[in-house]
């Protein structure tokens, strides 16, 4: 990483974490407003990395499949006593497919377009829509903060860990992240794991210390296989990263990858401790 890209880093970080910190405090449709934004700029920029020449020259609905990101989160909003998300997801199902024999009948890969569409809406609303769902529980706000402080710990360990080893690091995942190394990963959940101590006794004194390495180890866990689910669509559309709209740090899919994986993680655990 150049000194450059380093400086890009910060700033970006020192003007997003305390805007994105707020919107998080705030919650209810403040915190949802923000998620759906971050959601339908992701899903924008897997459909246009599907699209791409190297990846096969897609031709997803886009249209079809933002409005299902967008409804699937706002929709965990609507979540009470009751749950909407499997009859509004099926209706949107019937309408996306309806759009793709319209669209693509003609083609030879109206299929494989009405695949993509769905997948990558179900994959990035269906997932982001458990940061609502958390947010909205009564320690919503630290649950989540919590989920969130665990990742980038997580990532960050992995990352200085890998790098401080330089050439003696042995690579993780080869195919989609040649940068990414074994040790790395052993350092980013150790460090994670033993990081959730300390983290869950501010956020949740709730936790028993069982409880709180238990959550970091899992969290830990799940960060980097997130993370190379999104370098599959990196690796195979021949892109470094998913957009250019955070200098620095790539696109809002780039930021998202491992929490996709990690908060619905954290989701069903605060529901066990209940």
């Amino acid at each position: 990483m150049t000194k450059l890209m380093l400086k890009q880093r910060v700033l970006s970080a020192a003007i997003l974490i305390p805007i994105a910190g707020l919107f998080l405090y705030l919650g209810g449709w403040w915190f949802t407003a923000l998620v759906t934004l971050f959601g339908l700029l992701a899903g924008y920029e897997a459909y246009t990395m599907l699209s791409r020449r190297e990846c096969g020259a897609h031709r997803p609905a886009k249209v079809w499949g933002l409005l299902l990101i967008l409804l699937l989160i706002t929709s965990a909003m609507f979540e009470k006593d009751r749950d909407y998300a499997f009859p509004l997801l099926t209706g949107w199902v019937l309408l996306t497919l309806s759009w793709a024999l319209i669209r693509y009948h003609a083609g030879k890969m109206a299929a494989t377009d009405w695949a993509i569409t769905l997948a990558v809406g179900v994959y990035i609303g269906g997932l982001m829509r458990y940061g609502i769902l958390l947010r909205n529980l009564p320690q919503g706000f630290p649950w989540v903060l919590t989920g969130l402080l665990l990742t980038w710990i997580t990532d960050s360990a992995a990352y200085f860990v890998g790098l401080s080893l330089g050439e003696k690091r042995h690579p993780l995942a080869p195919r989609l992240s040649p940068k990414k190394s074994v040790e790395g990963a052993i350092g980013g959940w150790v460090v994670g794991t033993l990081a959730a101590w300390p983290i869950a006794h501010l956020l949740l004194p709730h936790l028993s210390l069982t409880h709180a390495l238990l959550l970091g180890a899992l969290v830990s866990t799940a960060a980097p296989f997130g993370d190379l689910a999104e370098s599959m669509f990196k690796r195979q559309c021949g892109v470094k990263d998913s957009g250019h709209l955070i200098p620095g740090h790539g696109g809002a899919f780039d930021r998202l990858d491992s929490l996709l994986f990690v908060i619905p993680l954290v989701y069903a655990f605060a529901l066990w401790i209940g």
